[in-house]
């Protein structure tokens, strides 16, 4: 049933024209929208839908916004990241240009309130009051993420909320809108909420991790590419908290360089954080939010073995 929901969420994205002309406006938002991925936010929209009726199919382009919305931001963050890939392929303005993304990410926003508009009247209102401040929840962490690229000292704390903000939010939001689509108990909107929340923040932490450890082949960005950018990451965070002596001056020497060989910086950064026992502890906190996770799941009513074994899933996964 789940790859029948997918399959369906692909043929709206695939059947959805965003607009028209110019070509060059709107021909990058497809691009992006067609490039794939785990399509994992709409899936929790379906899912927590699914927890209270069978029709889902009727909600489809609804869960397609909230995928569209989220490309949305991948496309601004890339530019704002300068990262030359995504899922494997060029970044939107690595393959046109710069102020192309910028106007294509804004027309794309744009096109989510679009698809949002057809709801019933009951539904309208709380949609868009939870996805408004959802939104404007991730620009704040993209600023507290770009304000921490110089800031001298970031805290466990600060970066845990940042990632709450930028990325966990949405998951949020995907599972809260499938709920309140389904007209379910206020409870269980609000549980499903704080399960998309702390499994979002799991998720993050994970793709930090994989950032320095996964396969390249697999991984479909740059492996180390959050080394090479100084970028405050969990792993960062730790390991600047923890090391000592020589690895400590080696470690500040990697950071303050202006010039050096990107392949040598991530591989002396990574044998630094090896030493440090920075993956085992990254794991522990990812599992500590996984938990966390599942304990809010617990407290929905209804079968939820379903959206339990899909996130289950996506934590086993290495790419």
């Amino acid at each position: 049933m789940l790859e029948a929901l997918k399959k369906q969420v692909e043929k709206e994205i695939a059947g959805q024209p965003f607009g028209t002309q110019p070509k060059s406006l709107y021909e990058p938002i497809r691009y992006l929208m067609k490039l794939g991925g785990k399509r994992m936010r709409p899936l929790l929209v379906l899912m927590a839908y699914s927890l209270y009726k069978k029709d889902a199919e009727k909600i489809i382009s609804y869960a397609t916004a909230v995928e569209a919305f989220h490309n949305f931001t991948l496309m601004h963050d890339d530019i704002m990241d300068k990262a030359p890939l995504r899922r494997g392929k060029p970044t939107v303005h690595e393959k046109w240009n710069v102020n192309t993304a910028i106007l294509s990410g804004d027309v794309m926003l744009v096109r989510v309130y679009d698809m949002f508009l057809s709801l019933p009247d009951h539904q309208l209102k709380k949609v868009l009051h939870a996805f408004n401040q959802c939104a404007a929840e991730v620009c704040e962490g993209q600023q507290w993420d770009m304000e921490f690229e110089t800031k001298a000292k970031v805290t466990e704390a600060q970066y845990i909320e940042m990632i709450r903000l930028k990325t966990a939010v949405l998951l949020g939001f995907s599972l809260e809108l499938g709920a309140i689509l389904a007209d379910a108990p206020e409870a269980d909107q609000i549980a499903l909420r704080e399960f998309g929340v702390q499994i979002g923040i799991g998720f993050q932490l994970k793709d930090d991790l994989l950032d320095v450890y996964a396969d390249q082949k697999k991984f479909g960005k740059q492996v180390g590419g959050d080394i090479i950018a100084n970028k405050k990451t969990f792993l960062l965070i730790k390991a600047l908290e923890k090391v000592r002596g020589k690895q400590k001056l080696e470690l500040n020497q990697w950071l303050s360089a202006k010039k050096f060989n990107a392949a040598k910086k991530v591989k002396a950064v990574t044998q630094i954080y090896d030493a440090l026992n920075i993956p085992a502890i990254t794991e522990k906190k990812i599992e500590e939010y996984f938990q966390q996770g599942f304990t809010s799941l617990s407290k929905v009513s209804g079968d939820t073995q379903w959206l339990e074994a899909f996130t289950k899933d996506l934590i086993a996964r290495q790419a």
